[in-house]
């Protein structure tokens, strides 16, 4: 637990990201100390400052909806917390409200809870100083119109890289494909490059996005990196079973001149250019998949004969891929309003939007995490506010603020935001006072270091949050500054303050816990179940149904992991419930893995796929993972015979029915395929058999 608190996440900010954010709250500082109307330049920065984190990638009309609906609950939080704040009852019930409001919109995904969250802290903040109507509306007014200043930074850039976002994405993704390409291929983990794909899923099919002509041609690309996905993914497993070193140095090579092809792709997507060493890099390619034909001629080990065959397949359809890869991204970046091709996409149900206030109504049970949270959230919001306000805390409003900030859906996160806050609250008091106290007395002086912090605020938050809370506590004492409060006479009664705060949420925790213990083994099960109907559908004729049940099985993989990641950072969690998870993650990987490499053949060849055996297996593998997936959820062990003969059956009964060497190849790959998901499903069920049923979780 404690050494989560340490760890130093990539950064995730790009610079100029964290300077355009930067700009929009320093800016209208100096303006009004400029002009003489700090109090205005005080209100339009704070409505910047609560608004930055809602500048997240995405399409510009995405981006633009998500900021200014962040902007005007910011308004209206202000607005209320203004006119409320003299009213301890009305405040109280306010505090309630919106702690319950703001706690609930975590179910709808991490940037509609921070605009939650966004309120939450508006609303005790301008409480601490009620206003009258017309200079609570006009607060209102400075804050919303602070966010709409830093949605305006944020959209700068629209009309000269109107597709700058849909590129990068996709140039990601090819980035990710060439490191995925240099990699030695281990089936124990999962397939590469899934958030990268998953990201340019979102942004070239959801909602908001562009129907222009230049898209849809971006459309044609990210359908195109995911069938050259799944052929990398099939020839690097090869790499592994191969015991000819000539034949693994030629399938090497293979892979090395495609991650170069890759990289000029994605150097081309980036740059909006031609790639330009495309057509040299697929002849040579062409010639290294020739060489494997005379590998498998001359090789005297059966086995490495066979998967040779299945490498020579695959690798054309590899290059095939390739070309038409390198194709597209010249009519994407440079030609792409011109030349590409109209194709549109259905969007996969795991990434397609949900209506909000269904996703709301379907979450209002106690049995839902974000409910539970909502809950937990408006009660100790108002009973801080009550308690702040009942015993005249000085600058008591740092405690619901902190109550709000530290309270988290999951006990890791609350546990380690109420550590970090502390430490950060106290560092970043404790640093900005002395600053301000020997050095930075000056008014601009301190928007200096209010801007380098606002800076750091933006760029480090995500890698560690206590360096985060450092900086945002030094830049909220210079801002209060200028309102004429000392840093030096304040910094003991907000350090305790935020204790305070942080104490509160983590006893709510404590008294009213979520568990991940209890949702760990459905989520796992969930997976198997995704992983089932994805391995169900490369049996039925329907390219589009493997597409949408391949991002369904990703999607429900990150979901598990992220569960598993929660649960072992709550305490007293189970080693042995860890050790099982983890397994099932490696088998499970193995066996998306091995299915990924039967789609890579079935792209070819589709009609062997409906043969009688074939799908005769099929139902015996369905079966086993369904109860691998119920043994999951009820904690008892999987109720199937093993596969290992059946597929022997198989393999032996489509060598014998194909008539040609084409056949004969094709065969080999299909068997080799089951061979691994054989494999994988019935390690799975001996990795659950051998956990005790119904253990403590």
């Amino acid at each position: 637990m404690f050494h989560r608190l340490f760890q130093m996440k990539p950064r995730d900010v790009p610079l100029r990201v964290a300077l355009r954010n930067t700009a929009a709250v320093a800016l209208p500082l100096a303006i009004g100390f400029s002009t003489g109307h700090v109090g205005a330049g005080i209100g339009v920065a704070v409505g910047a400052l609560n608004t930055m984190f809602s500048d997240q990638p995405g399409p510009y009309r995405l981006r633009a909806r998500r900021m200014l609906f962040a902007a005007l609950g910011a308004g209206l939080s202000a607005f209320a917390g203004a006119m409320l704040g003299d009213q301890i009852v009305a405040f109280t019930i306010a505090a309630l409200v919106w702690g319950i409001a703001g706690g609930m919109l975590v179910a709808l995904g991490p940037e509609a809870g921070r605009a939650g969250l966004t309120a939450m802290i508006l609303l005790v903040v301008t409480g601490a100083e009620p206003q009258p109507f017309e200079q609570a509306l006009g607060i209102a007014v400075l804050i919303f119109t602070g966010g709409v200043l830093q949605t305006l930074f944020a959209l700068a850039a629209w009309p000269l890289q109107r597709y700058r976002p849909e590129r990068h994405a996709l140039a990601s993704v090819f980035q990710q494909l060439a490191t995925m390409a240099r990699a030695r291929s281990d089936s124990s983990q999962p397939p590469p490059s899934t958030q990268a794909v998953q990201f340019a899923q979102e942004l070239l099919h959801g909602a908001h996005r562009s129907r222009s002509i230049a898209v849809q041609s971006f459309r044609v690309l990210a359908e195109i990196s995911e069938r050259i996905r799944v052929e990398l993914l099939a020839i690097g497993d090869l790499r592994e079973h191969v015991s000819d070193p000539h034949a693994d140095a030629a399938i090497s090579h293979i892979v090395s001149i495609s991650a170069l092809l890759l990289d000029d792709i994605a150097s081309a997507l980036n740059n909006g250019a031609t790639p330009t060493r495309a057509q040299a890099l697929v002849a040579s390619l062409d010639a290294l998949i020739d060489d494997l034909l005379l590998l498998r001629s001359t090789s005297s080990n059966k086995s490495d004969a066979r998967l040779l065959r299945i490498a020579y397949a695959r690798a054309q359809g590899l290059a095939g891929q390739l070309r038409s890869a390198a194709r597209n991204a010249d009519f994407a970046g440079s030609r792409g309003e011109i030349r590409a091709l109209a194709v549109e996409a259905r969007l996969p149900p795991a990434l397609r939007p949900l209506n909000p206030l269904a996703t709301l109504r379907a979450n209002l049970s106690l049995s839902s995490v974000a409910f539970r949270h909502s809950l937990r959230c408006g009660a100790c919001l108002a009973l801080a506010v009550a308690a702040e306000r009942a015993f005249a805390v000085p600058h008591g409003y740092w405690i619901p603020m902190t109550t709000a900030i530290v309270l988290k859906p999951d006990f890791a996160g609350t546990f380690s935001f109420g550590v970090l806050r502390v430490i950060g609250t106290i560092g970043g008091l404790v640093l900005t006072s002395v600053l301000v106290h020997f050095a930075f007395e000056g008014v601009w002086e301190r928007l200096v270091l209010l801007t380098l912090l606002c800076f750091s605020f933006r760029l480090l938050t995500t890698m560690n949050y206590g360096i985060g809370t450092a900086s945002l506590t030094g830049l909220i004492v210079i801002l209060m500054s200028f309102t004429g409060d000392a840093p030096g006479g304040t910094m003991l009664p907000r350090a305790l303050d935020t204790a305070a705060g942080s104490a509160i949420a983590l006893i709510a925790y404590a008294l009213w816990p979520t568990w991940e213990k209890q949702r760990l083994r459905p989520s796992l099960a969930a997976m198997i179940d995704a992983y089932r109907v994805y391995f169900e559908s490369l049996l039925r004729a329907d390219p589009q149904a493997r597409t949408d049940t391949r991002a369904a099985a990703r999607a429900a993989r990150t979901n598990a992991q992220a569960s598993l990641d929660r649960y072992a950072g709550e305490p007293r969690h189970d080693p042995q419930t860890v050790a099982l998870a983890e397994a099932v993650f490696a088998n499970g990987n193995r066996l998306a893995r091995a299915c990924m490499a039967l789609e890579a053949v079935l792209m070819d060849a589709p009609d062997i796929a409906h043969g009688a055996p074939v799908l005769q297996f099929g139902e015996r593998v369905d079966a086993a993972l369904r109860a691998i997936a119920t043994s999951l959820r009820e904690q008892r062990p999987p109720a199937f015979a093993a596969l290992r003969i059946e597929e022997r059956k198989l393999a032996a009964e489509l060598d014998a029915a194909m008539a040609s060497d084409e056949e004969r190849q094709v065969a080999a790959a299909i068997a080799h395929a089951f061979d691994r998901i054989t494999d994988s499903v019935d390690t799975l069920a001996h990795v659950i058999a051998s956990v005790p049923a119904r253990t403590s979780t």
